[in-house]
């Protein structure tokens, strides 16, 4: 049995992480604090961002705390008397005056039962002093910095229209962890023209930047994006369902087995979604990835030293 599982998989999952640290059922409670991204603001964005990756409709609810609450009764049905993680998702959360971050995070910080904060950013959008507040933050309650990365090929990077290069990502994890804060990363696979091998390098690279966690994602295609626009003209290819699986599972393989899997496909918004219709049926995704494992007989880190 994999040592860092309570549910027979055969990778490090969220679950045994939260359940080891902190005894007992942990969520993560999606936030939209109605900030803006430094990217959009001058760049257009991403060419996938739709809606700043969260469905809260900040129009349903402004106000932080009804939104935590409204996600939280959901929860409190099936797992009653939880510990909950505030987490602000939607577009880039520290960009943004350090007062008004202040204020907005620990507002959450203060709701019952909550043990720390995930806050989601870009390695272009965390002043010194919003760096310095984060160290102290750190100190006080359970602290993640979620940033993303995507790719770790530049030339991706432009395509994709990310505002950053790989040198800036690299730089600024290393200023995150030299003041002992947790990072997790989002990478996407199936980016347009990639290969196999460029999806398993951005894995060998942040098994060398001494990350916490990981995000892998599987591209799709929203309507109402560049994105959108570019499939529809240049058709460049999308990974089937038996594409992604293999290239997750050979990504496994190679991750440092201590990297906690904080998500391994993706959640796309039914209505917007143009492809790859068979990401709607996660589970089976989820469970073809296990199938696929046991298959190859294969476990999270069983090639990471072979790479080092």
């Amino acid at each position: 049995m994999f040592p860092y599982s309570f549910d027979n998989k055969r990778y490090h999952t969220l679950n045994y992480h939260y359940r080891t640290t902190f005894k007992q059922k942990v969520f993560k409670v999606s936030l939209n604090a109605n900030f803006s991204c430094p990217n959009i603001k001058n760049n257009q964005g991403c060419i996938f961002c739709l809606h700043g990756s969260n469905n809260y409709d900040i129009t349903k609810n402004p106000d932080l705390v009804h939104q935590f609450y409204d996600n939280v009764k959901v929860l409190e049905k099936k797992w009653p008397n939880s510990l909950y993680i505030g987490y602000f998702q939607a577009n880039t959360n520290t960009f943004a005056p350090l007062p008004i971050l202040k204020e907005k995070y620990e507002t959450i910080l203060h709701l019952p039962n909550v043990i720390g904060l995930s806050i989601a950013t870009r390695s272009d959008a965390i002043s010194p002093r919003c760096l310095n507040y984060l160290e102290e933050l750190n100190q006080k309650t359970y602290l993640t910095i979620e940033l993303g990365l995507q790719s770790s090929k530049d030339e991706t990077l432009k395509i994709i229209n990310r505002g950053h290069d790989l040198k800036n990502f690299i730089e600024y994890v290393k200023n995150l962890k030299k003041r002992h804060l947790k990072v997790v990363v989002h990478i996407i696979n199936g980016l347009p023209y990639e290969t196999k091998e460029d999806m398993i390098n951005t894995v060998k690279l942040l098994n060398n930047l001494d990350i916490d966690g990981i995000k892998i994602h599987m591209l799709h295609i929203l309507k109402n994006t560049p994105l959108a626009n570019m499939y529809l003209k240049e058709k460049f290819h999308l990974l089937t369902k038996e594409e992604y699986i293999d290239i997750v599972c050979t990504q496994l393989e190679y991750l440092n087995p201590k990297i906690v899997i904080h998500r391994i496909t993706g959640d796309p918004i039914l209505n917007d979604l143009i492809a790859p219709t068979w990401l709607t049926k996660k589970f089976c995704v989820l469970n073809d990835i296990d199938k696929e494992m046991i298959k190859r007989n294969i476990y999270q880190g069983d090639k990471f030293n072979t790479h080092k």
